[in-house]
């Protein structure tokens, strides 16, 4: 069943870690989860979706999925492969430019498999920490009030979702202004040298999957690790 907003309620066993973009690269993520001092037994692990594409280990994100304490938003990444399987449209060349050939070049059953898994991730996730909801997406929240986002995917559903997985406007206008009705909304999508903070938005792709670092911010704190959020006054 899809589920275009998941909420989840607050661990009460250990710590919610939110992570930035992966592009399939798995061992380097549980490299990374072992110098934080992740335990799956008490854990749980949030990305801010593009599990997929540019990595080596693309195919791993199935087994990823099926970890209790692994949840997922649908990337722009992810879009594409939904896209392509359902409706065709999708500039292919573009795709592929952008490391999409590992699933283009799949068997037809396979890329079924891929494309139903990751339309059953949710656009936004909500979770519950003890000073209150942090909201996840891909890329930005295109409504300023964050409790009418459930709505909007419901009622607006094509042109909310691509705006929560494709938009890079609040980076490019170095935007400020908060989302209210949320202690906090943390997002992937367009890289950044150190995890930054603008109003009480999170942007958290430190492009662990190229050169740079794989950023998790935790969510009952809002601490960055390894490296401290830069804030924009």
């Amino acid at each position: 069943m899809e589920q275009r907003f998941l909420k989840v309620p607050r661990n009460e066993h250990g710590r919610d870690f939110a992570v930035g973009d992966l592009h399939g690269h798995f061992s380097r993520l549980e490299d990374s989860l072992d110098q934080l001092g992740f335990e799956p037994s008490r854990d749980r692990l949030f990305s801010v979706g593009d599990l997929v594409d540019r990595g080596p280990e693309n195919e791993a994100a199935l087994d990823w999925l099926a970890r209790p304490w692994f949840y997922a938003v649908q990337g722009n990444h992810e879009d594409y492969a939904i896209r392509h399987v359902r409706t065709g449209r999708v500039d292919v060349e573009n795709w592929r430019g952008y490391g999409g050939g590992w699933f283009l070049d799949l068997p037809p059953e396979r890329q079924e498999v891929f494309a139903e898994a990751f339309a059953r991730l949710p656009i936004a996730i909500e979770v519950e920490t003890s000073a209150g909801a942090v909201g996840l997406l891909h890329a930005d929240c295109p409504v300023l009030f964050w409790p009418r986002l459930e709505s909007a995917l419901q009622d607006r559903y094509q042109r909310t979702s691509e705006a929560c997985q494709w938009s890079r406007d609040r980076l490019r206008q170095m935007n400020r202004t908060g989302i209210q009705g949320v202690r906090a909304v943390v997002a992937g999508h367009t890289p950044v040298a150190a995890p930054l903070l603008l109003g009480n938005v999170y942007h958290i792709d430190t492009e662990g999957w190229k050169s740079g670092y794989f950023t998790f911010l935790e969510l009952e704190t809002l601490q960055a690790w390894p490296r401290e959020v830069v804030t924009e006054a």
